[in-house]
C-alpha cells in the first residue's frame, strides 16, 4: 500500500476517535493524573484503543508508537524501517479546559523522517493531510478537499503562534528580539497547522515535547512548503536515541524566514 492509499482509512480512523472524543468532551468527566504528572482522560485511552486497532487492520506489520502505550525500547526502535507514532488526544489540558483546541495525530515515520501525517481537529471536524507525493490538504465536512500552502511573504508584524499551557523565559526572550510582532496563543498541534495553511509565520518552541506531539503535524508543515527545525538549523528528526524528547525548535512559514531566524534570532536562549 503506497502513501496515498492510506490517506482514506487514516481519515476514517481519526474521525471515528474524534467522535468517541467529543461524546466524552461533552460529559462530565474525570481526570487522573499519570506518572510523569501529565493529565489523563477516559477520552485519551479510548482514542488510543480505536487508532490503534484501525492502524492494526490496515498495516498489521507496521510497529505503532503511543504517547498511551509503553514506549518500546531503542534496541528495538532502531531496527525498525518504518513505524507509526500517535498522540491519541494532543492537548489534554485543553479539552479539560473545553476550549476546542485539541488534536488526533497520527504520523508515519520513515529513516527517522515524517513522511505523512494526520491532524484531525474533532470540534471542528477538520482533518489536516501532509503526504509526501502529494503535498498538504485540508478536509472538512462541508468542502471538498483544499490545498493548503505556506505564507510565502515576510509579514509585519510577524505573526507568531505560542503554547497556550506552556509559555515560558525562553520564549519571552525571543520575542524581546523581534521588533513588531502578534503572539497568538493556541493549543497542541494546531499551531502548526495554522502555519501550514498560512495563517501565521512561526512557532518557537522552547521546552519539553515529544515526537508524539510534532510528527504528524510536521509532515503537514513540511508537505505545505515550511520547515520544522532544531535551533542550531538542522531539520527535527525521529527515532534517533533512547528518550523521545524534542530539542527545541522552530516553525517557521519559508525559506525568507529561516534567513531571518538564523540570521537575527539565533542566540536568545
Amino acid at each position: 500500500m503506497n502513501l496515498n492509499q492510506l490517506i482514506k482509512p487514516l481519515s476514517e480512523i481519526v474521525s471515528t476517535a474524534g467522535k468517541a472524543i467529543l461524546e466524552i468532551y461533552n460529559s462530565d468527566f474525570l481526570v487522573t493524573t499519570k506518572n510523569d504528572q501529565s493529565p489523563l482522560t477516559k477520552a485519551d485511552l479510548r482514542s488510543h484503543h480505536i487508532i490503534v486497532d484501525g492502524l492494526k487492520d490496515i498495516t498489521p506489520s507496521i510497529p505503532i508508537i503511543s504517547e498511551e502505550n509503553p514506549l518500546q525500547s531503542f534496541n528495538e526502535r532502531r531496527q525498525w524501517g518504518e513505524y507509526w507514532i500517535i498522540d491519541p488526544l494532543d492537548g489534554t489540558k485543553e479539552f479539560i479546559k473545553k476550549n476546542g483546541e485539541f488534536t488526533v495525530n497520527i504520523a508515519l515515520i520513515r529513516n527517522h523522517k515524517a513522511l505523512l501525517g494526520i491532524v484531525h481537529v474533532p470540534v471542528t471536524q477538520k482533518t489536516y493531510i501532509g503526504c509526501e507525493g502529494l503535498g498538504a490538504q485540508i478536509l472538512s465536512p462541508s468542502h471538498e478537499p483544499k490545498k493548503i500552502s505556506v505564507c510565502n511573504k515576510i509579514n509585519q508584524p510577524l505573526r507568531i503562534v505560542g503554547s497556550r499551557s506552556h509559555r515560558g523565559k525562553s520564549l519571552d526572550k525571543f520575542l524581546s528580539q523581534i521588533d513588531e510582532f502578534e503572539l497568538q496563543p493556541v493549543g497542541s498541534s494546531l499551531k502548526f497547522c495554522l502555519i501550514a495553511e498560512g495563517s501565521a509565520d512561526i512557532y518557537p518552541r522552547f521546552g519539553p515535547t515529544s515526537e508524539w506531539d510534532t510528527a504528524a503535524a510536521q509532515a503537514v508543515v513540511e508537505q505545505a512548503g515550511g520547515l520544522v527545525l532544531k535551533i542550531n538549523g538542522e531539520p527535527l528528526l525521529y527515532n534517533t536515541k533512547e528518550n523521545i524528547l524534542n530539542p527545541d525548535f522552530v516553525v517557521i512559514n519559508s525559506q525568507i524566514h529561516k534567513q531571518l531566524f538564523v540570521e537575527n534570532y539565533n542566540n536568545t536562549k
